[in-house]
């Protein structure tokens, strides 16, 4: 798909195709921004922040409601995930900014995965979210074609996240996911064990060894 132009809302996260981000719009610069979008196209980049700069692949949000506006120009809204997209060219013409980006979906004629694989990733997600039950974590939509993305919202760190919006392949994503659920299971559940077993006062103490 030829280059588009497209402005960007770089962030802390990784938005895959569609789930939802609700945002607080509160700079100036982006009170500018989706003033403009409510008007036209409704969409905009969401880019993963990094210490070295921004992600160059990202995934478009589509303003779906705003739910408040304040008398000082903030708003309160809520976004979808639409389409994956590269950056090719950044943009610094106006206070916010926008880059040239092509578009991308899963390579064609990526073969699909196996469904014992399939199982592994879902019982990989429910196992997450039964850890983190004090989370929110979404019923995932388990009929989607791109189903990973839908398993994907229950990998915090965004490195992995990245990754898996990066790549072309949901046998890929869902084979990345399979194995990462059980480590990250499991790491939570020694995190937690340990927890259990610090004393109240936060001091350690050595017991003796007879």
């Amino acid at each position: 798909m030829p280059d588009a132009l497209l402005p960007l809302f770089p962030l802390g996260l990784v938005l895959f195709p569609r789930a939802g981000l609700p945002l607080h719009i509160f700079e100036e610069r982006y009170k500018l921004m989706i003033n403009e979008l409510l008007g036209g196209s409704r969409e905009f980049g969401v880019v993963l922040t990094l210490e070295q700069g921004i992600a160059s692949v990202g995934c478009t949000a589509r303003i779906d409601n705003v739910t408040k506006s304040y008398d000082d120009g903030r708003l309160d809204m809520e976004t979808t995930g639409y389409r994956r997209f590269e950056i090719t060219e950044l943009i610094e013409e106006r206070p916010f900014l926008s880059a040239k980006v092509t578009f991308f979906d899963d390579d064609f004629d990526a073969a699909p995965a196996p469904d014992a694989l399939v199982h592994k990733a879902i019982a990989g997600y429910y196992a997450m979210r039964a850890l983190r039950s004090g989370e929110s974590l979404p019923e995932p939509r388990l009929n989607d074609a791109q189903l990973s993305f839908q398993l994907a919202q229950a990998v915090n760190d965004v490195h992995v996240r990245q990754k898996l919006l990066m790549s072309r392949s949901e046998a890929d994503r869902l084979k990345r996911l399979a194995e990462h659920f059980p480590i990250t299971a499991a790491r939570e559940r020694r995190k937690e064990h340990f927890r259990t077993l610090a004393p109240r006062n936060g001091h350690a103490r050595l017991l003796p060894s007879s």
